[in-house]
C-alpha cells in the first residue's frame, strides 16, 4: 500500500484521476483504502500494476494472490 500512496503522491491531480479512471475506480477509494489498509481484489490489483508500469506492484498489494512475484527475503549470515 505505500507504494500505491507513494505513486499517487507523486502524480499531478488530472494525473492521479486518470490513474484511477483507467483502473476502473476513483482516487478517492483508492486514498481510502489506503488509509484502512483495505486489500484490493485481484483484478484492480492487476490494473493497478498495469497502469503504473509496475511501479505499484500487484505482488505487494495481494501477496496472497502472486507470492512468486516477491522478492525473497534477504537472509542474514
Amino acid at each position: 500500500m505505500e507504494n500505491l500512496r507513494l505513486y499517487l503522491n507523486s502524480l499531478k491531480t488530472a494525473d492521479q484521476v486518470a490513474y484511477a479512471t483507467a483502473c476502473g475506480t476513483t482516487v478517492n477509494y483508492l486514498r481510502k483504502a489506503i488509509c484502512k489498509g483495505t486489500a484490493f481484489d485481484g483484478a484492480l490489483a492487476r490494473l493497478l500494476d498495469e497502469h503504473s508500469n509496475g511501479r505499484v506492484s500487484k505482488a505487494e498489494l495481494r501477496p496472497d494472490i502472486w507470492p512468486e512475484l516477491l522478492e525473497p527475503a534477504s537472509h542474514a549470515a
